[in-house]
């Protein structure tokens, strides 16, 4: 028989209401939400007394690199990958210890990972949706080596078998169409190409967009065929007009937007997953952490603008997901995302970012980033109310007493 515990004396947060509910009793059997309702609780059913805080649902983050363990993403395109893995599990764990329950990985993460996490042999994790390597032109942004590095120099090839494992370099439309299938056959749950130049990367130039537009189209339509969908790295407004043109359905960034790109957006129904954290993070200490002087002078030009593009994507009626993008130590500031989001954006709509658009974009709606009943288990329990203070998820957790993924704690300090 499965375990039921029920959360009482809690408002509830859904996930995508601004009105808080109260007076109802949220019943876990197993992993699931089996029943909300004002009905007296059972006899044997382990109850958690919430003492009127706030209980909402496990957050989203739709855009890390579980493998990027470092800031000069050369060197870690160069790293043993058993190195990353364990990199891997301490960002991981340390994302749900702030509230995440889910996140999606949009560049590195593979199937060995999922399936140490499926398996129980990386536990204690949030659940990892993952695209693979993502697909780059030649010289593009998932292109790391440096400008004085050959093609042919014994590491890299132009095909869909490059030994990286962040990223594989592929031309043309044969070759792209390869390179989505192959990171499909690997069990992506979405594949991501670069579309424009990008701050990490060393040799292209931040503002120019990336592949032609039958590559674009080429690699959405593996990626749909297969019951899936295509991602798009993407700053300037012209790679982000061009990939929601084309069918992409998650693009990624977009700092670089202007009202009539975002009207453009909308209408075509794309999601935009900005990700602010990071580029302020970087911004802060990225040069005293060693990333490169090209990504510094790039990054200045896109972190002027980020927080802007959030406005002019919001009165567009842009759907907005949430991710981080963090590199290295700098995981630490995962949670500042909701702070830095909230300097002009309502609280609400931040919270409906990280949780039910994100499992919109995902494919995963009534399923996560909701309290409703079938939903999965996914909770948490907060001190203060987000609505109104969005520091009660910017603390890195410290304002999260009870978190619980697939009806299990993950902390209980109450």
């Amino acid at each position: 028989m499965k375990k039921k515990i029920a959360f009482r004396s809690a408002r509830i947060f859904d996930g995508e209401s601004g009105a808080l509910i109260a007076g109802k009793n949220v019943i876990v059997e197993g992993a699931t939400i089996l029943e909300i309702s004002d009905v007296p609780i059972a006899a044997g059913v382990e109850i958690v007394d919430c003492g009127g805080r706030i209980l909402m649902p496990g957050l989203i983050d739709a855009h890390v690199h579980v493998y990027a363990a470092g800031l000069n993403i050369v060197r870690v395109a160069q790293s043993p990958v058993s190195y990353l893995a364990h990199f891997a599990a301490q960002f991981l764990r340390t994302s749900l210890d702030r509230g995440f329950t889910t996140v999606r990985d949009v560049g590195g993460a593979d199937v060995g990972l999922a399936m140490a996490i499926q398996d129980g042999l990386l536990d204690r994790v949030p659940r990892l949706f993952y695209g693979g390597r993502v697909i780059s032109q030649t010289g593009g942004h998932g292109d790391f080596r440096p400008g004085d590095h050959a093609l042919d120099a014994g590491h890299y090839c132009g095909c869909a078998h490059v030994p990286d494992p962040m990223a594989v370099i592929a031309d043309g439309v044969d070759e792209v169409r390869r390179a989505v299938r192959e990171e499909l056959r690997r069990g992506a749950s979405h594949i991501k190409i670069m579309a424009s130049g990008g701050v990490a990367s060393p040799t292209d130039p931040l503002d120019r967009c990336q592949y032609s537009d039958d590559e674009i189209r080429a690699a959405v339509e593996e990626a749909e065929r297969a019951g899936h969908y295509a991602a798009a790295h993407c700053h300037p407004k012209e790679a982000v007009r061009r990939a929601a043109a084309l069918g992409v359905k998650s693009i990624e960034h977009a700092t670089l937007i202007d009202r009539e790109t975002a009207e453009f957006v909308a209408e075509r129904g794309s999601f935009v997953v900005p990700t602010i954290s990071t580029l302020v993070a970087l911004f802060e200490e990225g040069e005293k952490l060693g990333f490169p002087k090209v990504s510094m002078e790039k990054l200045r030009r896109v972190a002027d603008s980020s927080l802007s593009s959030l406005e002019i994507m919001k009165r567009a009626g842009v759907k907005m997901g949430l991710g981080t993008d963090l590199l290295g130590t700098l995981h630490v500031r995962q949670s500042t995302e909701f702070t830095l989001r909230a300097k002009v954006l309502p609280p609400i709509d931040v919270l409906r970012s990280a949780c039910a658009i994100n499992a919109e974009l995902l494919g995963q709606r009534g399923r996560i980033g909701c309290v409703r009943e079938g939903a999965l288990a996914d909770l948490l329990v907060v001190d203060g109310n987000p609505l109104e203070d969005m520091s009660v998820l910017g603390s890195g957790g410290d304002r999260i007493p009870i978190i619980m993924k697939d009806g299990n704690f993950h902390r209980r300090a109450i």
